[in-house]
């Protein structure tokens, strides 16, 4: 059982209770002949959110969206003439079959607001090379017929030639598929023949010839990605390694992809979506220091936080299209299973050439309407100027605001300025059904963002589940932003990191707060927006 469920039953027992809490307050025994509170533990029980509970209803995933009866694995992202990005996705399920992973598809204009295709290439026969399909790329040639490779799976090995193959598809509109009855190739010489897969294929105009790019192992060089060039998109020569890290096992979902004058290729495995960098197309190319963007599990059996990231340019704005995990056996753990909901991060380039991830621009056109910021004392030294909340606390003790219940979506940004070795962040809690807290940290005394189910106090023993890595030597004020649907809470900071998380207890009427674990901080330009 968690800490903040257990202490939650204690707290039915203790007549403790905050009362007048103001900016800058302090909170007083409400029956002076009990004990004051003499550990952390017994402090946290009393905690009371002095703004009432607002009603609190969950929303459609506009933003992150997921099908009915099953989740959203590796996507595979188009974008038509008029700048409509289509999700093709592997569709998954909890119940399996023999045959698994039918090719659905998603549509939107503003990435949000998707519009459910259904159904568009689906598994094929136990006899055949794709009874189970695999992740590819979706294409259209210059006489406008549209292109989808994938990996075929067959668990029986298709007569010795190996259990994953690049297959091909055609259409004339994008809906209604013909598979090629034969697999274009197998596993070349010297490569494993059962982990061979997502085809990537594009355009080279230097070349005038198309490039296919393949996730494949071989024992030396453990998971590379192979190269393959053709003039027709049917017959293709194999080139050799493009790029071959020496340390992950595979290198799932590779993509390739120009910012400026630098070449980028984004490779999955880790239960994370990594990248590398290059002057050129052909390479070298290398991973940089910290090549990952979103978070990472710590523990054995968390992860799939941000999986098989693959690029959707339009106009001037690059997406990076994954997926977030399906939560694992226990709520707000840090740990998730395979395939999800839709989560599409905006990537740049900074000045270093490493990539920065913020929350997508068209965002705020979706969230338009401004929501009051109400802010009340919870524990601890806090001060209140309008949109600007101050916290102070001892140094084995917090601080904590609420800004009252958390509504089902929303954004939130504010910049945030703490000590060099601070422990700040958001807080979800503090209703009537549910008086606990637990954060989401930015926490420099771990050099990391996370968030996994811990309440406040248990931040300085507790070790992450799963963070995002997060260098806070570059400046002690960040700009932070959450941008919220219903239990999948998303931190982005200074346009360099995000943090997923599926929050639970951010729901069904749970307060959102600001907490300083152990000594100073300043929440400043606090706004909050809504949907219209």
């Amino acid at each position: 059982m968690r800490k903040w469920q257990h202490l939650l039953a204690l707290s039915l027992a203790l007549v403790l209770l905050l009362s007048g809490c103001g900016a800058g307050g302090s909170a007083e025994p409400a029956d002076t002949t009990q004990p004051e509170a003499t550990t952390e533990e017994e402090a946290t029980v009393s905690l009371a959110a002095p703004l009432p509970d607002d009603p609190y209803q969950a929303v459609e995933y506009n933003l992150y969206p997921g099908p009915e009866g099953g989740y959203v694995g590796d996507v595979m992202p188009f974008v038509t003439s008029d700048g409509t990005l289509e999700l093709y996705y592997l569709y998954d399920t909890s119940h399996n079959g023999q045959g698994y992973h039918p090719i659905y598809k998603y549509s939107t204009q503003k990435l949000y607001g998707y519009e459910d295709h259904g159904m568009v290439l689906n598994y094929g026969q136990g006899s055949d090379p794709d009874p189970a399909l695999g992740t590819g790329s979706v294409m259209q040639d210059a006489n406008g017929l549209y292109h989808l490779f994938y990996t075929g799976h067959n668990d029986t090995g298709n007569g010795g030639r190996g259990k994953e193959c690049a297959m091909h598809a055609t259409s004339t509109d994008g809906e209604n598929w013909v598979k090629d009855p034969e697999p274009l190739f197998f596993a070349p010489e010297g490569y494993s023949k059962d982990d061979f897969r997502d085809p990537e294929v594009f355009w080279v105009e230097e070349e005038g010839c198309y490039w296919l790019l393949m996730a494949a192992r071989n024992d030396e060089l453990s998971g590379v990605v192979l190269k393959y060039t053709s003039n027709d998109l049917v017959n293709w020569e194999l080139v050799g390694p493009m790029f071959a890290p020496m340390a992950q096992y595979m290198c799932e979902c590779p993509d390739l992809f120009q910012i400026g004058d630098k070449w980028y290729l984004t490779y999955s495995w880790d239960c994370v979506t990594y990248y590398a960098v290059s002057d050129s197309i052909y390479g070298p190319f290398v991973p940089p220091r910290d090549n990952i963007l979103d978070g990472k599990g710590l523990t054995e059996g968390a992860g799939f936080i941000f999986y098989a990231g693959k690029t959707a340019q339009i106009g001037d704005h690059i997406y990076l299209c994954a997926w977030i995990g399906q939560a694992g056996l226990s709520s707000d753990s840090g740990i998730y299973q395979w395939a999800g909901n839709v989560m599409n991060h905006e990537i740049y380039q900074l000045e270093d050439g490493k990539l920065g991830v913020k929350a997508p621009e068209v965002f705020n056109d979706y969230f338009t309407v401004d929501k009051p910021i109400n802010a009340a004392a919870v524990i601890g030294d806090v001060q209140i100027d309008g949109n600007k909340v101050a916290l102070s606390s001892e140094a084995d003790a917090f601080a904590l605001a609420d800004l009252g219940t958390r509504p089902a979506t929303m954004t939130l940004e504010c910049d945030v300025t703490m000590e060099q070795d601070g422990c700040v962040g958001f807080a979800f809690g503090g209703s009537e059904n549910d008086p606990t807290w637990t954060a989401m940290a930015l926490d420099a005394r771990k050099d990391a963002l996370h968030f996994e189910g811990y309440q406040i106090s248990d931040l300085r023993t507790m070790e992450p589940g799963a963070i995002t890595k997060f260098d806070f030597d570059r400046s002690y004020t960040h700009h932070v932003k959450l941008v919220c649907e219903n239990e999948i809470v998303v931190l982005y900071v200074d346009g360099l990191k995000a943090h997923g998380s599926r929050i639970t207890h951010s729901t069904n009427g749970a307060h959102i707060g600001l907490f300083v674990d152990g000594g100073n901080a300043t929440f400043s330009n606090i706004t909050m927006k809504l949907p219209a």
